[in-house]
């Protein structure tokens, strides 16, 4: 059964099949290779969708459309140049700064990626950068839509694996944080070598009057993250939170939502949450099929027998996933393999919560790797050039990405200090 399962979703992928439908199609076909009840198809999808922390999936996608039509995002790239824009290169530092502060509401990469890339990839365009490298540097930085907290996959990953989802949010301040430093020092050295941006600081407001008028914008991750960590309110209920927030300052505050706007901005909304569910739908059942078949176990026992220490281990679990993140959605690739790679990880002594931000941060790579990186068509639909004109520039921020997720692979304590920190009392 698994062989077939595993060979019909190969082919479906070769033939440019949707990842959703690839796993759905071969899931079904090994319940019938099995002569099992396609009842069981019915139960394990629903029950895969029918659980509380992936309602904050839905809500979290609904702030990102708010905030964007609202004009948060707008205020957030105004305040974001006007601390680092000053700087030769510092448009796009602001890029990667402003994809920082929002991903710390919107939760997911490709929200961020045409909220501020509708920005700033035409400013970039504007102040002299090549158009390619506008559209790289967007896919790039959205990635951190996913590991800065709050993250669609950590959400994921913590359902899947059964980790907890507050702990994985905090821990992914100090990768986020290490991630968006190192872009930002190489966009700069980079802008220094190639004499870009030697004008990006033209029209930049002082920081004083961008921060009154980010102030609304600026208080909505304070208080989102605030009461999670100070246990206002959990995870799944920040979301609606965030829904609520983003709104009311749109509407009423802002006053750029117009209520003849809102059908849009929820039928966009409803698409981009009904496509993430329907792959964790077909993701759980080819899951539940595979654990059956005792896939997980097999594939546990030879890593074990093959890769002897955690080092090993943990290089050619990144070597993998780098891989398998190219081909396969990110959402579905965590639902797959988080239930398998996190028991093995944990015989080899690897903290859950430390595994869940290695397999986010290299899953997320394959969101700006070809050939499937939504990211990437993303971004080049915002700055409307085909995808492979982006590719020469983005090879070396995949890179600098590569390297960090060396440096939050063996050195736990980045993810695992404020987590130890908060949860110790």
């Amino acid at each position: 059964m698994t062989g077939v399962m595993i060979s019909t979703m190969a082919l479906c992928f070769a033939l440019s099949i949707s990842v959703a439908v690839s796993i759905g199609l071969s899931a079904i076909l090994g319940i019938q290779v099995a002569n099992a009840n396609m009842l069981i198809a019915v139960k394990e999808m629903f029950g895969a969708i029918n659980k509380f922390p992936l309602a904050a999936i839905p809500f979290f996608i609904l702030a990102g459309n708010l905030m964007e039509t609202g004009g948060i995002s707008r205020r957030l790239v105004e305040f974001a140049k006007s601390l680092v824009g000053g700087v030769q290169g510092g448009l796009p530092m602001t890029c990667v700064l402003t994809c920082m502060i929002f991903a710390a509401v919107s939760g997911s990469s490709v929200a961020t990626t045409f909220a501020i890339g509708a920005i700033l990839v035409p400013a970039l365009i504007r102040h002299g950068y090549p158009t390619s490298y506008a559209a790289a540097l967007q896919a790039t930085s959205a990635e951190l839509g996913v590991i800065i907290p709050p993250s669609i996959p950590m959400i994921l990953y913590g359902v899947s694996a059964e980790v907890s989802i507050g702990e994985l949010f905090i821990a992914g301040f100090g990768p986020g944080v290490l991630i968006s430093g190192a872009l930002m020092l190489f966009v700069w050295i980079q802008c220094k070598r190639k004499g870009w941006g030697r004008h990006d600081g033209d029209g930049r407001m002082a920081f004083g009057p961008a921060l009154l008028q980010a102030g609304w914008a600026l208080l909505m991750p304070v208080i989102i993250l605030g009461g999670i960590y100070g246990g206002i309110f959990t995870p799944t209920e920040a979301s609606a939170v965030a829904v609520f927030y983003a709104l009311v300052v749109g509407m009423l505050i802002y006053r750029e939502i117009k209520p003849r706007e809102l059908y849009a901005v929820l039928r966009k909304s409803a698409i981009s949450s009904a496509v993430i569910m329907f792959i964790i739908a077909n993701a759980g059942l080819f899951a539940f099929l595979i654990t059956r078949a005792g896939v997980p176990d097999a594939i546990g026992r030879w890593l074990q027998e093959v890769l002897q220490t955690p080092v090993l281990f943990l290089l050619g679990v990144n070597a993998a996933l780098f891989l398998i993140g190219m081909f396969i959605e990110t959402s579905a690739a965590i639902i797959v393999l988080g239930p398998i790679l996190a028991p093995v990880a944990a015989h080899f002594g690897v903290d859950p919560v430390h595994f869940g931000l290695i397999m986010v941060v290299n899953l997320a790579l394959g969101m700006i790797t070809p050939p499937f990186g939504v990211n990437l068509f993303a971004a080049c639909t915002v700055a409307r050039i085909p995808l492979d004109r982006i590719v020469g520039h983005l090879l070396p921020f995949v890179g600098v990405i590569l390297a960090c997720l060396m440096v939050i692979t063996y050195v736990p304590q980045l993810s695992l200090f404020l987590r130890d920190l908060v949860y110790a009392r």
